[in-house]
């Protein structure tokens, strides 16, 4: 009785391709940060853009859960799906709440120190993309994902000497005469480093399932 309902229940879902396609959405709105901290663009622009992605994400993840529940078998412990995807979504709606903070305060001025820790998020968010397709194989992947984890975590910790850096040089340059400016840079710089520690946990989850499965 117990074989025949197992025949019944989808054999596997396609999380591979859900998180790959994610991933992709990360890169997306990463290039968007950086463009706006980079570039003289519009930001209502850019804003629409990032929306759309996390959207897209909000698809991708109410996908990953329905799987979750109607698949039998899955590629790993579901608790480890939910926790990698969960990760993943948190950095693209800090990415969305960075860029909505700057809309709000209407920034339009970024230090040098913002703009390297956007390229660090972008940088981060190509190295997610990459891991994505090695977790299809775990075994034979091992290595190089650890290698991805290892360069996430560094990223992490150069992204908060970076953030210490310019909280400290705006302080010194506005802290007393421009106390405004310096309190809205500051805010900026507390959600770059949010979405920077948002993917050390994605690093965190993916050495998770590389203990347990390589």
């Amino acid at each position: 009785m117990f074989a025949w309902f197992q025949r019944l229940l989808p054999r596997k879902g396609d999380f591979f391709g859900l998180f790959e396609a994610h991933a992709a959405t990360l890169v997306g709105a990463g290039e968007s940060l950086r463009r706006l901290a980079d570039d003289d663009v519009s930001t209502a622009e850019l804003l629409r853009s990032i929306q759309d992605r996390e959207h897209e994400a909000d698809e991708l993840i109410r996908r990953v859960l329905i799987e979750v529940r109607q698949t039998f078998l899955t590629p790993f412990d579901r608790g480890a799906i939910t926790s990698l995807i969960g990760a993943m979504d948190d950095a693209i709606d800090e990415m969305q709440a960075a860029v909505q903070a700057i809309d709000l305060y209407e920034v339009r001025e970024f230090e040098q120190e913002m703009k390297d820790m956007a390229g660090i998020i972008v940088d981060a968010a190509r190295l997610t993309a990459e891991a994505m397709p090695l977790l299809r194989d775990v075994g034979r992947n091992a290595g190089r994902l650890h290698e991805l984890t290892e360069r996430l975590v560094r990223m992490e910790g150069h992204a908060d000497d970076i953030h210490r850096a310019g909280v400290k040089r705006s302080f010194v340059e506005h802290g007393r005469d421009d106390t405004l400016r310096f309190i809205v840079a500051r805010e900026v710089y507390k959600h770059l480093e949010r979405i920077v520690d948002a993917f050390e946990d994605v690093a965190n989850e993916i050495d998770g399932i590389v203990i347990d499965h390589a």
